[in-house]
């Protein structure tokens, strides 16, 4: 009954141990900068897989241009707008 707990309780502290030994500062052993410790001047050796070249759509047709009419004008009939009048006219 006790076991998953202690089980879960050790592995958080593994786990906790584990992230303090990445994360502590250390001095950087970059291959240009003098090599892996042995003083070898190569470049690592990464595999890449070969890039994936994808075909274009055969057509590439633009969508339908929409078609908007403009908005129907209304006739405005003669008023007063405050202190000045305003003759009829179109919106």
């Amino acid at each position: 009954m006790f076991v998953p707990k202690r089980l879960g309780a050790v592995a958080v502290v593994a786990a906790l141990a584990a992230a303090g030994t990445i994360a502590m500062p250390h001095d950087a052993k970059a291959w240009w900068r003098g090599g892996y410790g042995f003083g070898l001047w190569a470049p690592p050796i990464v595999a890449v897989p070969p890039p994936v070249y994808v075909a274009p759509p055969v057509v590439y047709a633009p969508p339908p241009v929409a078609y908007y009419p403009p908005p129907p004008r209304v006739w405005v009939p003669p008023h007063w707008e405050g202190p000045y009048w305003v003759r009829g006219h179109w919106s």
